[in-house]
């Protein structure tokens, strides 16, 4: 299990709320899924499809630009629309981070819901 909630002493106070509220607000560890467990993230601007392959690869479509059809991709993990990375973690009111094979690093808008639409 997860011990999320207890604040750092060596991270400022911003940091330490930022951690603790996506905790709160809810979201899934990609380590926490079995392959084959798919998805389903809608942001401020798009609704994207993840099929998780395992070890931070995942299958994403949804993007009219970077992935209208499924694209296979490496997620780093969410930010708070900084430089800050909470690793392998899809969190509401986060953005999701990924590495795409033609676009490089691509960050969403902010994720509004995250939902299991299939898998184990």
């Amino acid at each position: 299990m997860r011990n999320q909630l207890l604040p750092h002493r060596n991270l400022s106070d911003e940091v330490n709320r930022n951690i603790i509220h996506s905790e709160i607000e809810g979201g899934v560890y990609l380590s926490d899924l079995l392959p084959g467990i798919r998805l389903e993230l809608e942001t401020e601007h798009h609704r994207y499809s993840l099929l998780n392959l395992g070890q931070g690869r995942v299958e994403i479509c949804g993007h009219p630009h970077f992935c209208p059809g499924p694209v296979r991709v490496t997620v780093s993990g969410s930010n708070w629309g900084g430089s800050l990375l909470k690793a392998c973690y899809l969190g509401r009111g986060m953005r999701l981070e990924f590495w795409h094979p033609s676009h490089e690093w691509v960050t969403t808008s902010r994720i509004l819901t995250i939902r299991q639409v299939s898998g184990n």
